[in-house]
């Protein structure tokens, strides 16, 4: 049977109802947004200006921030708009692109967490091979390949979404166009599309984050044969991963793994990984990080004595 699509653009109904609840929190995601900005930029140029980017571990966080930076900026001015306007509406294909353009992003981002585990776990269980198998080449390749899966994960949702016959409603009970709330609207029986769903998105974050909890205990593990400053540094480091980690995909298990059909605060739970994630991330990083806060220093250093020349 030909799908029936009779929906040319969408409402969103928004993550409150209260206008002047909107207004309080436009200045605050505004706020959030401009935090975002700032300090993903500051490791972004930090990173880049300095003998950081030598190093594969911050060679990935600079790819980390960077879809920080892609991620929100695929959400929060939308968002922000919507809550200045009176109708929050978004054409289908407008929509279309904002799901595909986001899971691109957001999958992209979770193989750089899994690359960065990697590399955390061969500096230390396998400290002496470290340089020939982190070479700048396998970081590239590791780059690519979580563009590669990234790209297979945002593509095979789109063209399921795509075959799906939307007749009305057009009123979408979030703030984004993503894949659960869409499902709500359409106009057939969708306990097979929804499996398919979680096959997708739900899997590879139930995947993942184990893997990623799993390799970390190895690293705490292999740490009790160093020494106490040795210890120190790699727990600092360490421990900056896992609170990344444990932000952004505890949401998504909540948000991805449960069913299109069931009722749960999906749009107030995704707020964490689409706007508060991406914002502590950079001060996660450069606080608890001594190598990042001295290279900042002496970056920035080096520009305020430029420019006094």
């Amino acid at each position: 049977m030909e799908n029936q699509n009779n929906v040319t653009e969408f409402v969103f109904m928004g993550l409150w109802g209260n206008k002047q609840m909107e207004l309080l929190f436009f200045f605050w995601f505004l706020l959030c947004y401009l935090a975002v900005l700032m300090g993903n930029f500051i490791i972004l140029f930090t990173i880049t200006c300095s003998h950081l980017i030598e190093q594969p571990m911050y060679y990935f966080l600079c790819h980390l921030s960077l879809m920080d930076l892609c991620y929100t900026s695929t959400v929060v001015p939308r968002l922000l708009r919507d809550l200045g306007a009176a109708r929050k509406n978004i054409s289908y294909n407008n929509c279309m692109t904002q799901l595909f353009a986001a899971h691109l992003l957001a999958g992209v981002e979770i193989f750089i967490l899994v690359a960065m585990a990697f590399d955390r776990y061969v500096a230390i269980v396998k400290p002496l091979h470290y340089t020939v198998l982190m070479n700048r080449q396998r970081c590239n390749m590791l780059i690519f390949t979580a563009w590669a899966v990234g790209f297979w994960h945002s593509i095979a949702l789109l063209l399921m979404v795509l075959n799906l016959p939307f007749c009305g409603p057009n009123q979408i009970d979030h703030y984004i166009c993503d894949v659960k709330p869409l499902l709500k609207l359409v106009c057939r029986d969708i306990r097979v599309v929804s499996i398919l769903g979680i096959a997708n998105s739900g899997m590879v974050v139930v995947v993942v984050f184990p893997v990623l909890v799993a390799s970390y205990i190895l690293i705490l593990y292999n740490l009790r044969t160093r020494s106490s400053a040795g210890r120190r540094k790699a727990l600092s480091t360490c421990s900056s991963h896992i609170m990344v980690v444990v932000l952004f995909f505890v949401p998504c298990i909540y948000i991805y793994v449960l069913p299109a059909g069931s009722e749960n605060k999906d749009k107030e739970i995704s707020v964490f990984y689409t706007v508060i994630a991406p914002m502590l991330n950079p001060l996660i990083y450069t606080l608890r990080n001594t190598e990042m806060r001295i290279a900042m220093q002496k970056v920035w250093s080096k520009m305020a004595h430029s420019n006094f020349q």
